[in-house]
């Protein structure tokens, strides 16, 4: 018999081009501020030619003493960081994906096993990095 109720977890970082609707996600067994710099040097080595604006909360994480030495080093001239204010997800583009994702692949649909929704995720994954202008609709960025 099934067993129901034990959570599984993923951490995924993500950032969304709002302009091209390109994403980059990126899987970490934790979220804590070593995988969110190997997120942000995943982002520079993707966009090594341009200024990376990335819209952030306030999590501990994002203002971590070493992701503060990062960011004052020279690989990490290119970012700049805009923090939201407390309980406004909705400003921030990323977070209509993982609505998207929550609502679509993961809470609504009846999953056989931890395997079944681990495998949903990079099929979500895939559909977003396939359909550009699926993602600008979604983050209310479309032309």
């Amino acid at each position: 018999m099934p067993n129901y109720g034990h959570h599984a977890h993923v951490s995924i970082f993500g950032a969304v081009d709002v302009q091209q609707g390109d994403v980059v996600f990126h899987r970490a067994s934790s979220a804590n501020a070593e995988t969110f710099l190997d997120f942000l040097r995943l982002l520079n080595e993707k966009y090594a030619d341009r200024f990376i604006v990335l819209v952030l909360d306030n999590a501990c994480i994002h203002h971590a003493n070493m992701v503060q030495a990062f960011l004052q080093r020279g690989e990490g001239g290119a970012f700049h960081f805009i923090f939201l204010p407390p309980y406004s997800p909705h400003l921030n583009p990323i977070e209509r994906l993982w609505k998207w994702l929550t609502d679509g692949v993961i809470a609504n649909v009846l999953h056989e096993d931890q395997n079944d929704i681990a495998q949903s995720i990079p099929r979500f994954e895939q559909y977003i990095l396939q359909h550009p202008d699926d993602v600008l609709r979604r983050i209310g960025c479309a032309a």
